[in-house]
């Protein structure tokens, strides 16, 4: 554990996964700035004590310095303008990039380090881990079904790879190389089960209806059977705890004779 002295006392985070974590360690009161979006995950920070700043992408450092931090938390994409500002002013920076859930996990334990909570980052991905396992256990006897899930819409871009994960766990195969972009045409050949989409940015707003009309998707299997869901974009796009409702909705998505309706997850109307 760092001495007592080391420990970050002012914490700024650009990145709405790094704010859930602090919360998971019980570290919101060292936080003193943070994004927007931070609040649509975590709803404490918008209390009005913490400056808001712009994210990790638009990132300004005159904002972020002037917050006084002693540890700026951030995740790709990153403005590296804004980083060789903060890093030349002698703030500790720490930049995240994961991929999988295995790195979702080592990025929380790292945050937990910095701040002296090892203990409560052990219990926090322990949760974590437990809760995955939980759904895997409920899905597991399931039939599989095939799930395309994206994040962005213009161009298709298939959700990240700890997304595949979820699926996976929820009793899913996840269509298509996460990360990556993808024909429309390229999803109809593959006739998914279940279509999720989450974009990035766009909350619960995805136009289920407009983009399966213009996408030629009207007769997949799919959009016939209603099974075309919109789930909030901070329970997908955010890796960290919060991916625990996420998971739960994709799962409700697959098999929803094994749960009640979740939060966070709306079906498409049939025409």
């Amino acid at each position: 554990m760092p001495a007592a002295n080391h420990i970050p006392q002012r914490v700024v985070s650009l990145q709405p996964s790094a704010t859930v974590t602090l919360r998971d360690l019980g570290r919101l009161d060292r936080l003193v700035a943070c994004t927007k979006y931070c609040a649509d995950v975590c709803p404490e920070v918008a209390d009005g004590s913490r400056v808001i700043v712009s994210d990790s992408w638009t990132a300004q450092a005159e904002q972020i310095l002037a917050a006084r931090p002693d540890l700026v938390l951030a995740s790709v994409p990153y403005q590296l303008e804004a980083v060789a500002e903060i890093l030349k002013a002698g703030v500790r920076f720490l930049g995240l990039a994961p991929r999988t859930l295995q790195d979702i996990y080592t990025d929380m334990a790292a945050i937990a380090g910095i701040m002296g909570a090892q203990e409560a980052g052990e219990n926090a991905i322990r949760r974590m881990e437990e809760g995955i396992a939980e759904v895997r256990r409920r899905t597991a006897a399931a039939t599989k079904q095939k799930v395309f899930c994206e994040e962005w819409g213009k161009p298709i871009i298939a959700s990240q790879p700890w997304v595949a994960e979820l699926v996976e766990a929820a009793g899913g195969e996840m269509i298509g190389e996460p990360g990556k972009t993808i024909a429309a045409e390229a999803v109809a050949e593959a006739q998914p089960d279940v279509i999720l989409a989450a974009w990035c940015g766009a909350g619960d707003r995805v136009p289920l209806e407009k983009i399966t009309a213009q996408r030629g998707w009207s007769e997949l299997p799919a959009v016939r059977q209603g099974r075309v869901f919109c789930i909030n974009d901070e329970l997908l796009n955010t890796p960290a705890s919060s991916l625990l409702g996420g998971l739960r909705a994709i799962a409700w998505a697959l098999h929803p004779e094994l749960s009640e309706h979740p939060a966070g997850i709306r079906q498409i109307q049939r025409q």
